[in-house]
């Protein structure tokens, strides 16, 4: 039997937590040894990470398990991305090395795509905590009542992304029809350079297929002081630049325009000021630069929503 799912984990000075991570997936896929592939891509990391792969892959002999290791960091995109693009059967499930996945995942995961091998996209439904204060801020991110294959998965991404642009974004809720992300990734290849490229990567498969969304939640996302939150150059581009760039970009491959332009409308109505204003203080070229090309793009929705039949360009 040909194996139908990768599940692909990419990492970087994260030894112990890659660990953790391999050891629950070697229980997790006890009977489905079969059917999957496993690929660790290691963006060049400094400490033990490669000493923690090279135990796995010997303790999981009996699973197809690949080890990649960049010859140098090339930023966690690009890192995600080799993942995509070394997959190589018909399903690609990422997982984070620090995200907290339900045992029952791989046998649901495995259970919908041999019943639904048409779909472009499976979202595994997941909870939200706030590390911090350990308080759970969403017991369900996407509000499903009715669990069903959606064969019009444009609509769906649209609703979900609508509602909660975060929950889109997660790695680990995503499984993906392989050859239709690889597509993704060689229609837009700037997006490898965008931290928030995961929501145009399911923007384009849900735009190509069918979508299913668990009503029963498979993962734990947490919220804490993330990597961009430390780097405040970082936050400043995904607030302004990465995020407003797709959704501008989503009307390229099918979503309506003036669904795109309320989403770049809503998403300045609704911005964090305080990010422009402090970034403003400590950088002011930087963020000036950064500040016009985004206004650019609310000016050009806001012309899309006064005259919808006139063309307007997107300058981002």
């Amino acid at each position: 039997m040909s194996e139908l799912l990768t599940i692909a984990i990419p990492t970087y000075n994260r030894a112990a937590l890659l660990d953790k991570q391999l050891a629950w997936l070697a229980k997790a896929i006890k009977g489905f040894e079969s059917e999957c592939k496993i690929l660790v891509s290691d963006n060049c990391s400094t400490d033990n990470t490669q000493e923690i792969i090279q135990k796995w892959q010997n303790i999981l002999h009996e699973v197809s398990f690949a080890n990649n290791k960049n010859s140098e960091n090339i930023g966690v995109m690009r890192n995600v991305a080799y993942c995509i693009e070394a997959a190589d059967t018909n399903f690609l499930w990422m997982i984070g090395d620090d995200d907290k996945v339900e045992d029952k995942a791989v046998p649901y995961v495995f259970q919908n795509l041999h019943e639904h091998p048409e779909l472009s996209l499976l979202t595994l439904n997941f909870s939200c905590r706030y590390e911090p204060t350990n308080e759970i801020l969403y017991e369900r991110v996407f509000n499903i009542e009715n669990e069903e294959v959606n064969p019009d998965g444009k609509a769906v991404f649209q609703r979900c992304l609508k509602e909660n642009h975060s929950g889109i974004g997660f790695l680990t809720a995503q499984v993906y029809r392989t050859e239709i992300v690889q597509k993704a990734i060689r229609n837009w290849e700037p997006c490898l350079n965008n931290l928030e490229g995961q929501v145009y990567w399911v923007g384009y498969c849900a735009a190509r297929g069918s979508v299913k969304i668990s009503k029963e939640t498979y993962v734990e996302s947490v919220f804490g002081l993330s990597y961009w939150m430390r780097e405040p150059k970082i936050l400043l581009r995904m607030q302004y630049i990465d995020l407003p760039s797709i959704y501008a970009k989503l009307e390229e491959i099918g979503y309506p325009k003036k669904y795109c332009s309320d989403l770049i409308l809503n998403h300045f109505r609704t911005n964090n000021w305080k990010v422009f204003f402090g970034s403003l203080r400590r950088w002011p070229l930087l963020t000036i630069n950064t500040i016009i090309p985004y206004l650019n793009l609310v000016r050009a929705s806001v012309l899309q929503i006064i005259f919808p039949r006139q063309t307007t360009e997107n300058t981002l």
